[in-house]
């Protein structure tokens, strides 16, 4: 750790010696020393996945506090386990011809050493996506320009764009590989008209080799922000710049996003991420069992695998809580533990295979009409309110499309969905009896 970072890190560590507990200051933080720090973000370096972990659930808030009360300004945390960093220089010596992709990227550009192409797990739910950011990867603005990869979160888009990334920059020196989330673009655009850096920010963008942007969909409803992004996203592509997009739905299904942007965005390649089968689960809680160096039993893995089905973060973040008690605690591990340790994991999972004909169902009951009308041409108030619910509720509770949605409703169109979700949603500001009425039926679609 240079100087200059041990001064930044002595400034943390006394405000976080002064809103944490000695025993828990020493145990967590005692060991940690900043790796890499500049505008954009803060590289820490933790002793193992175990305190990458604890602290990520317990203190990343407090941290980020901290970090914003020194510089006045966020920055993006991101932790690297030392055993990751010493397997890494230790794989580099033996084989400097196949490292390329996971050496230390420049400062500055936000990139998670550990997101690479080497460490992301290939299955059927994935492949098209991965064949297509490798493609990109390898031949920038030639082969798919735009990329854009959509699927519900925590399937593994933010690791692709940050290989990509890596794999750019190791192939290509000097590149200029921009990546950032649609919030950070916003923020830093409505900062520009206020200080007067517009030339300074759209230098920024518009100068970019490689443009990647994670979560896309915020962008809906910000007219200026749309307005500025279409301008830079023709600049960038007029000059045959790379441009790589992230949202967690296809582009035509997002909500208040202007229509040319909607076509630029579909004009190179659009890949689906889905959720994982149970093979690919399996060999992912595998891989990082063994880049984390823990022995743990084929039963706990198993168990994992088939109890969380739709997140990969969250099936992840189940393995890391398992090994850490077992870690911590020195207790053999049961089912009943385990069950106890993920127990609100798996009221969340519970939550995600709630399905259409469900709600539907349970809404029908309530409002005492046909199932049948659920899905019926019939407009009358009784019916198409009722109806109208149960959309909004399909669309908050279910991964199911505005494609899909409309089709198990008798065939309406992505339109009248939007609509509905926008009515119950609106009604529900001023409506105490609809919001208590929402509440009641969540809960049960969830038990």
């Amino acid at each position: 750790m240079d100087s200059d970072n041990k001064k930044i890190w002595e400034q943390l560590s006394s405000i976080l010696q002064q809103r944490i507990s000695h025993d828990g200051y020493h145990r967590w933080f005692s060991d940690v020393s900043i790796l890499t720090c500049d505008l954009q973000s803060i590289e820490l370096s933790v002793p193992n996945p175990i305190h990458q972990f604890f602290i990520e659930s317990n203190y990343a808030a407090l941290l980020s506090a901290a970090i914003e009360e020194i510089f006045k300004s966020t920055r993006q945390l991101h932790f690297v386990p030392r055993e990751l960093q010493e397997q890494e220089v230790e794989h580099r010596s033996k084989s400097p011809l196949t490292t390329s992709s996971t050496k230390k990227t420049p400062a500055g550009i936000g990139l998670n050493p550990a997101y690479t192409f080497e460490s992301f797990i290939v299955g059927a739910n994935n492949q098209f996506a991965h064949a297509a950011a490798l493609a990109v990867a390898q031949d920038p603005a030639k082969t798919y320009n735009p990329l854009f990869i959509y699927g519900e979160s925590g399937l593994g888009k933010t690791h692709l764009l940050h290989a990509m990334g890596h794999r750019i920059l190791a192939n290509k020196k000097g590149a200029r590989v921009v990546y950032l989330r649609s919030e950070q673009f916003t923020n830093e655009f409505i900062d520009a008209i206020q200080h007067g850096t517009l030339f300074q920010f759209r230098k920024r963008y518009r100068q970019a080799d490689i443009l990647m942007i994670d979560d896309i969909q915020f962008f809906a409803g910000k007219e200026r922000s749309q307005e500025e992004f279409f301008h830079t996203f023709g600049a960038l592509h007029d000059g045959h710049k790379q441009i790589i997009l992230t949202s967690d739905r296809p582009p035509s299904e997002i909500d208040k996003l202007e229509k040319r942007l909607v076509s630029r965005f579909e004009w190179g390649m659009t890949a689906e991420v889905q959720p994982p089968d149970i093979e690919t689960r399996l060999a992912i809680l595998h891989r990082k069992a063994d880049v984390l160096g823990m022995q743990i039993e084929t039963w706990v893995l198993e168990f994992l695998a088939e109890n969380i089905r739709t997140d990969i973060r969250r099936l992840e973040g189940a393995l890391m809580r398992v090994m850490a008690y077992q870690s911590l605690s020195g207790k053999p591990l049961t089912q009943e533990n385990v069950n106890h340790l993920l127990r609100d994991v798996f009221q969340e999972q519970a939550r995600q295979n709630i399905t259409i004909d469900q709600i539907q169902k349970r809404v029908a009951e309530y409002f005492d009409v046909r199932l049948a009308d659920m899905s019926s041409k019939r407009r009358q108030v009784s019916i198409a309110y009722p109806r109208q619910v149960a959309m909004y509720l399909a669309r908050e509770m279910t991964p199911s499309t505005l494609k899909e949605i409309g089709e198990a409703f008798g065939g309406k169109d992505h339109g009248t969905v939007i609509h509905a979700h926008k009515l119950i949603k609106k009604r529900m500001d001023g409506d105490l009896r609809l919001r208590d009425l929402m509440r009641q039926l969540d809960k049960q679609l969830a038990q």
